[in-house]
């Protein structure tokens, strides 16, 4: 195995650019562990190597910034477990990091409801916006899920909402965007939850509330849902 990653890591070190490396940081992405790889191109190079399990163990292990989203590009979802969930989590360093391994890995396995609302009561910035990332990828890929299994979401994206730090006030807000382009009941409801935010005493939550109304409110996506019931 360390050899297979070795040789990864040669090829990867030739996909990395070191002008888009330079420009991570204007993202708040920390560069000091990684290659400069863009995420297509990363995505692209992954192929070969999906549901290989042990792999994406000894990539994440490397701690190398690419490496890591490789590892959860290639993880066999299945052998996922929560102690690995919790293991990567508490590592986490960057938003994409996080927001890759919740919205490619952790939402197929049979953890993602319970980790997210676990989540999204820790303290640690990333782990709790792996709460709220989880709950928008749960919107957009769970097709077949009621709408009853979004209230407990609402209920804490509301509760939460306070909370001022960029990385968790916008994956708050993408979550709760995410609930209400579902369909139009879950439209109303998450109308509602955002009226309720923007009369809380909170800065952060007065931005969630009125970003997400923009776009919840907006006639085209209206329409859309009008169209999709029917």
């Amino acid at each position: 195995m360390d050899s297979a990653v070795a040789l990864i890591l040669e090829d990867l070190s030739k996909l990395g650019e070191e002008k888009y490396k330079s420009g991570m940081s204007r993202f708040a992405i920390p560069s000091d562990r990684a290659i400069g790889i863009r995420l297509p191109v990363l995505k692209n190079y992954a192929k070969p190597y999906r549901k290989q399990h042990e792999l994406a163990i000894a990539m994440w292990e490397t701690g190398v910034h690419e490496a890591r989203i490789m590892a959860a590009y290639i993880d066999d979802y299945k052998k996922v477990t929560p102690g690995q969930m919790e293991s990567w989590t508490k590592d986490f360093n960057s938003w994409d990091i996080c927001d890759q391994a919740c919205m490619g890995l952790f939402i197929d396995t049979p953890y993602a409801f319970e980790k997210a609302m676990e989540w999204s009561t820790r303290e640690n910035t990333f782990e709790k916006r792996a709460g709220f990332a989880l709950m928008a990828a749960y919107a957009v890929h769970r097709k077949k899920e009621t709408d009853e299994v979004f209230k407990p979401f609402l209920d804490a994206i509301e509760r939460e909402a306070y909370d001022d730090r960029n990385f968790v006030k916008k994956a708050i807000n993408w979550a709760l965007r995410q609930i209400g382009k579902r369909n139009l009941s879950l439209n109303l409801q998450a109308i509602q939850t955002a009226q309720h935010i923007a009369q809380q005493p909170h800065k952060a939550a007065r931005w969630i509330a009125s970003d997400a109304l923009r776009e919840l409110n907006d006639p085209m996506q209206q329409e859309r849902l009008i169209r999709k019931q029917m």
